[in-house]
């Protein structure tokens, strides 16, 4: 949330330049506070396992948000009941007319598929122009960043020869307030078969990376102008996400390791190393759209 100081204040300028936002009387009188409209494009299999883990870190905000999900009309899920997509998501007919002040793509197991082979690619690609006219801050999760750094700049997602799957550090190359209050390095899960190198970056000014490993390369990425955010990982997953997922892949006869540097808390849980982080990332950036977001947007 902005702080608010008197008119003049010196420190005022020194706030600015350390990207903490703040306010004089005069705004503070003017201002009118709304509710912050947040849409969900869910494409997880498990889709109330990532609502969970999404709402969880949203709902920290002392500000109301008002949440969507956003189902694709060209998809037919497998693991989620039509009654429930029906019931709680909304299709892209039904807000295409809308504004939002957030968007979250989520991830998607489909990495290993050519982007133009997803049954959805057609009707996502549609969403993601839509978005740049019509929501003022969209973040992108893993397969969903890999899509919208296609999409948007034409940057082909590279294979591995095996899936990357474990839990990795984070170290912070750029002072971004989507990081603000972050240590140095903190770590966040990892689990995908594709992601980028940095050598697709080179010459690219419309893309700046803010955390980085030296092994995995960029593993957030913000746009010139804010709007676009990319993260490679899952920070909003819980602790034993991972595990389950290794149980999964075992079952489908997966040549998948247990994940790296993924530590038991106890016998039944894992350490959620992340915790802070994710939390800090998602206030970080509601905060952000707070500040970005006209009060007339989505009324």
């Amino acid at each position: 949330m902005p702080i608010k100081i008197l008119d003049g204040l010196p420190v005022k300028k020194l706030l600015e330049e350390e990207g903490i936002f703040s306010m004089d009387e005069k705004r503070a009188v003017k201002q009118d506070i709304r509710p912050l409209k947040l849409l969900i494009l869910n494409l997880m299999p498990k889709k109330v396992e990532t609502e969970l883990q999404l709402l969880r870190l949203i709902s920290q905000s002392p500000l109301q948000i008002d949440i969507d999900f956003l189902q694709t009309q060209t998809h037919e899920a497998k693991h989620t009941s039509q009654t429930y997509l029906q019931t709680f998501y909304k299709t892209f007919d039904d807000i295409s007319h809308h504004k939002y002040d957030g968007l979250v793509v989520t991830g998607a197991p489909v990495e290993q598929l050519p982007f133009e082979e997803v049954d959805y690619w057609q009707e996502m690609t549609k969403i993601l122009d839509w978005a740049q006219e019509n929501v003022t801050s969209i973040v992108h999760i893993c397969w969903g960043a890999q899509a919208g750094l296609y999409h948007y700049y034409g940057i082909q997602k590279v294979s591995y020869q095996k899936k990357l799957f474990g839990v990795y550090e984070n170290t912070v190359v750029e002072r971004h307030s989507l990081l603000r209050g972050f240590s140095d390095c903190f770590y966040s899960p990892q689990s995908r078969y594709t992601g980028i190198n940095n050598a697709q970056l080179t010459g690219n000014d419309f893309l700046n990376v803010i955390s980085s490993n030296p092994d995995l390369g960029a593993l957030m990425l913000v746009s010139e102008d804010n709007k676009n955010i990319f993260i490679f990982g899952h920070l909003e997953y819980d602790a034993n996400t991972l595990y389950e997922e290794y149980l999964r892949d075992k079952e489908k006869g997966l040549n998948t390791d247990f994940p790296e540097n993924y530590a038991h808390f106890d016998d039944k849980r894992f350490k959620q190393i992340w915790r802070s982080e994710a939390s800090l990332f998602f206030q970080n950036w509601i905060n952000d759209v707070y500040q970005q977001t006209p009060y007339d947007w989505v009324l």
